[in-house]
């Protein structure tokens, strides 16, 4: 907030069957790369709701800063480290902000942060319209 920025929250819990139908389309579609190499999890803390998608943007605007890759963008370009300038001075400040409140970055992926609460257990609670 001193700095004028705010969360933008892309994703926080999903029911285990999102993971499981995301790795079930990797793997129908050829990409199971994206599972190999660490961009679709079978397990994934969002199924636990310790795990959460983000970034920044403006106040008042809700503008999203320059990440250097859009957010979900599965690939080594969305490594924390692979971006200069801006988007780096962005990225860095998100983590450092997250990991000051006690998340723990997923280097793969600026924009993931868990918060490994002990003995959360994954969940396959559907919400939203049936």
């Amino acid at each position: 907030a001193p700095r004028g920025l705010v969360l933008l929250i892309h994703d926080a819990y999903r029911p285990r069957r999102a993971s499981e139908a995301m790795v079930a389309w990797a793997e129908r579609t050829g990409r199971r790369d994206l599972v190999d190499d660490g961009y679709i999890a079978r397990r994934s803390g969002h199924n636990r709701g310790d795990t959460v998608d983000l970034s920044l943007a403006r106040a008042g605007t809700c503008e999203p800063l320059d990440m250097g890759t859009a957010w979900d963008h599965l690939g080594p370009d969305s490594h924390t480290d692979r971006a200069t300038g801006d988007p780096l001075k962005h990225r860095l400040l998100l983590r450092d902000t997250l990991k000051n409140v006690g998340f723990a970055p997923y280097p793969k992926e600026w924009w993931h942060f868990s918060a490994h609460e002990p003995g959360a257990v994954p969940l396959d609670i559907p919400y939203g319209p049936p």
